[in-house]
């Protein structure tokens, strides 16, 4: 196996359309969005005899907890085949393609002096999978930053199949809202709109009290993402007011609602869900296989007193509502480099705690 950095996106983006298990966040557009953020980025394709086996897009995260390395949604590897027991204990393809990334990243992490490497996999949550990263010496990270668990949709089906499949009070709402005369969604891919979503955003943020993006952070994910057409703002408005909005990326076939706000004004306007099934639609007019909600909270093995206690239930439940499946990957992973690590382990400990999850 060797590692070479690529620098073409025609070879990059022409590598992951033949790829099955992948997000928007190692496409070519996020590491153009990394960079805007000031960030520095490697883009590394591991070979096998000339042969392109997989891809990492990796970012230096310079955080007051200290600096790491971090591989979101990665490695992206081609339709790997499932790993079969093996009495002679063979590496698996997918072993030795983790295992050639992590040599080089250990050089590239002792560089930029990094204490830690960190992998937010797009494996499948088995135990084979789990086994790889254990055997490699990674053990389960503190935080997650992206989503281990999503809410996916298939849009192979006609409008009408994915009406029928929905929870009853979900479809009956997106009646509803096209019953209502005053009632509008609009699509944009004029920057300015991305204030106005950003004054629903801050408001949602005081609603639910989580982290939020920066308002340069918005319009620079917007950016990235415009001069291939990928991107939408959607906007619901209610006699001229916005009441929920949403940015959508489309890539390679997959509609990613990535960012949602709204206001609860009207509580009777049913405007997120007749949004959602608008972007759903414009998913579906691109040519898109799927539509991925992003993230859910885990609900499996959890009492629902506690569940409805955990800070995504009610965003959870309101995804759920559109159909779908869920799918979960192999939880983030870090690889400990220096001592340092382990000041960041105890911190994100805390913090987690303190976030409520």
């Amino acid at each position: 196996m060797e590692v070479r950095e690529i620098k073409d996106k025609k070879i990059w983006e022409d590598f992951l359309s033949g790829c099955q298990e992948k997000t928007f966040l190692q496409s070519w557009s996020w590491g153009e969005f990394q960079k805007m953020m000031g960030g520095k980025i490697w883009r590394q394709g591991v070979y096998e005899e000339g042969d392109l086996k997989g891809v990492a897009q990796v970012f230096r995260v310079a955080a007051r907890r200290g600096k790491f390395l971090f591989l979101p949604h990665g490695p992206v590897i081609k339709n790997p085949k499932p790993q079969i027991p093996n009495p002679k204990q063979i590496p698996s393809p997918k072993s030795k393609i983790l295992k050639a990334l992590l040599e080089e990243l250990k050089k590239i992490a002792k560089q930029e002096q990094c204490g830690f490497v960190r992998v937010a996999p797009i494996w499948e949550r088995t135990e084979e999978n789990e086994k790889i990263f254990k055997d490699l010496g990674l053990r389960t990270a503190p935080l997650h930053t992206h989503p281990e668990i999503t809410w996916q949709l298939n849009l192979e089906k006609s409008e009408e199949e994915l009406l029928r499949a929905m929870r009853k009070t979900t479809r009956y709402l997106i009646k509803q809202g096209f019953k209502n005369e005053e009632l509008k969604i609009e699509k944009s891919q004029n920057s300015q709109d991305i204030e106005v979503f950003n004054t629903l955003y801050q408001k949602t943020v005081d609603r639910h009290h989580f982290v939020p993006f920066s308002l340069d952070y918005l319009k620079n994910e917007f950016s990235a993402f415009l001069p291939d057409n990928q991107v939408l703002i959607f906007l619901a408005k209610y006699r001229g007011e916005c009441l929920a909005s949403s940015l959508v990326i489309f890539w390679q076939g997959i509609a990613f609602y990535h960012q949602g706000a709204s206001i609860q004004k009207y509580p009777k306007v049913p405007a997120s869900y007749l949004l959602q099934w608008e972007a759903i639609k414009e998913a579906k007019r691109r040519g898109c296989q799927l539509y991925n909600f992003w993230g859910i909270a885990d609900t499996r093995n959890v009492e629902m007193s506690k569940y409805r206690r955990h800070p995504f239930w009610g965003l959870s439940l309101f995804k759920k509502g559109f159909g779908g499946y869920e799918k979960k990957y192999v939880k983030t992973q870090d690889l400990p480099l220096s001592f340092k690590y382990w000041f960041t382990f105890v911190f994100e400990k805390l913090r987690k705690k303190a976030r409520g999850f």
